[in-house]
């Protein structure tokens, strides 16, 4: 539990390191007259993704999970791998990732990167990554918990991302 433990928190510290990012971005999209949509579910993500973590510490210890190396190592697999779709999301957008909807008007839409498969890339590493991250140390209700929470938000996220950007952004 140790070493999942640590590896919890260190998905804590880059989730508080995409903060810091997002706070600079948003700054700078502002300042060039940035549009935020949907500010409503803002604090909803929040609290989901913060009880995400929580379950991951929790539910190991309160219904003793066991780890299981089957499920484990598969599992520690996918979440490094979300992590690294997840920067790479990042690194492709530059000044126009965010936590938050925030559209410059008249910016160009991004075609590089994962974005040259997906229109929505990020949100397969949160999927992958919410799902992976509990199973890792066999937090199964946790990880299906947030799943279904997550489907719910993403579904209202992502209409919200598509107008944003349908009416502010300029296709690439």
């Amino acid at each position: 539990m140790t070493w999942y433990t640590l590896l919890v928190l260190a998905v804590a510290a880059e989730r508080l390191a995409e903060l810091v990012v997002a706070r600079r971005n948003a700054v700078r999209a502002r300042a060039r007259d940035g549009v935020e949509h949907g500010r409503g579910h803002y604090p909803v993500m929040v609290v989901l993704h913060t009880g995400l973590l929580a379950g991951c510490l929790l539910e190991p210890l309160l219904a003793d999970r066991p780890f299981l190396p089957a499920l484990g190592w598969p599992a520690l697999a996918l979440t490094l791998l979300a992590q690294a779709l997840r920067w790479w999301c990042i690194t492709t957008l530059g000044p126009h990732w965010n936590t938050r909807v925030i559209v410059v008007p008249g910016a160009r839409l991004v075609g590089a990167g994962p974005y040259r498969f997906l229109r929505h890339p990020n949100y397969l590493a949160v999927v992958v990554e919410g799902a992976a991250l509990p199973l890792v140390h066999s937090a199964w209700i946790t990880a299906t918990v947030f799943t279904l929470a997550d489907a719910v938000l993403l579904t209202v996220r992502i209409r919200c991302e598509n107008a944003a950007l349908t009416t502010h952004a300029v296709p690439a």
